[in-house]
């Protein structure tokens, strides 16, 4: 091939310049509803990290990265497996920890699921038992990873603001804590409310919450005076950014 400058350029470097402006393709993450339904669809989230329930007072430790125990501690640990190093062993006894704190949680005589629920709004103007409803929120537990799940209560806009779920129990008792299960984006709730059986709202508690991945935003205080059957749970959804989903509520207390 002839320049204009009447130059021969030999075909081997044409070759290399032709390859030097081969342009590589780029893949854009957007946002997108899940196959289920048109929903949020969060980026890849992790599995449940294995660590004991998140406590609002104080803390009693968050999800997240394990820290290695002492080489003397995972040696003698029971059914440590061979050939498991350190932090295989290490993170095989807390995912144990955690799976026991859930189960000890599910299983509490003084604690009652919601039964029914309202919210400010709801993915898809969801109502009645659809993916995203307030009605999702009611009950045991039931999302196992952390992820977008339509069994999990999420608001119509995932940054918008305020946001609240406001649940109805059972039985009313003299409450003494709150368990809030968060299943995605957690970290956003900011307040929560308690209602005595005349309709006074008392608030219970009001923050920053320290609740990381799959896991319990637990909150404990004193026994109250007042029988309660109603809680209003608050939250920031811009705090977070994405979906910020609840999966249940637990009321604990006696008559």
């Amino acid at each position: 091939m002839t320049l204009r400058s009447g130059f021969i350029v030999p075909s081997l470097v044409l070759g290399l310049l032709a390859a030097g402006c081969t342009k590589q393709k780029e893949t854009e993450v957007a946002s997108s509803a899940p196959a289920t339904a048109p929903a949020p669809a969060p980026p890849a989230a992790p599995t449940p990290a294995a660590a004991p329930a998140t406590s609002a007072t104080p803390a009693a430790g968050s999800p997240g990265a394990p820290t290695a125990a002492p080489a003397a501690t995972v040696a003698g640990a029971a059914g440590a497996a061979a050939g498991d190093t350190v932090a295989d062993t290490t993170a095989k006894l807390a995912a144990a920890e955690w799976a026991l704190k859930q189960d000890e949680i599910k299983n509490d005589p003084d604690g009652q699921w919601a039964i029914d629920a309202t919210a400010s709004s709801s993915y898809n103007d969801a109502v009645g038992d659809a993916s995203w409803s307030a009605k999702q929120a009611t009950g045991a537990p039931n999302v196992d990873n952390y992820a977008d799940d339509g069994h999990a209560w999420a608001s119509k806009t995932p940054d918008g603001g305020i946001e609240w779920l406001d649940l109805t129990f059972a039985k009313p008792v003299h409450a003494s804590e709150v368990r809030i299960r968060e299943s995605m984006g957690s970290g956003a709730v900011i307040k929560v409310d308690l209602f005595d059986e005349a309709g006074a709202a008392h608030t219970i508690w009001q923050g920053v919450d320290p609740t990381k991945e799959l896991n319990y935003l637990t909150l404990k205080f004193k026994t109250t005076d007042y029988k309660v059957k109603r809680v209003k749970v608050t939250l920031a959804t811009n705090v977070i950014p994405g979906w910020n989903e609840i999966d249940a509520v637990q009321l604990v207390g006696k008559p």
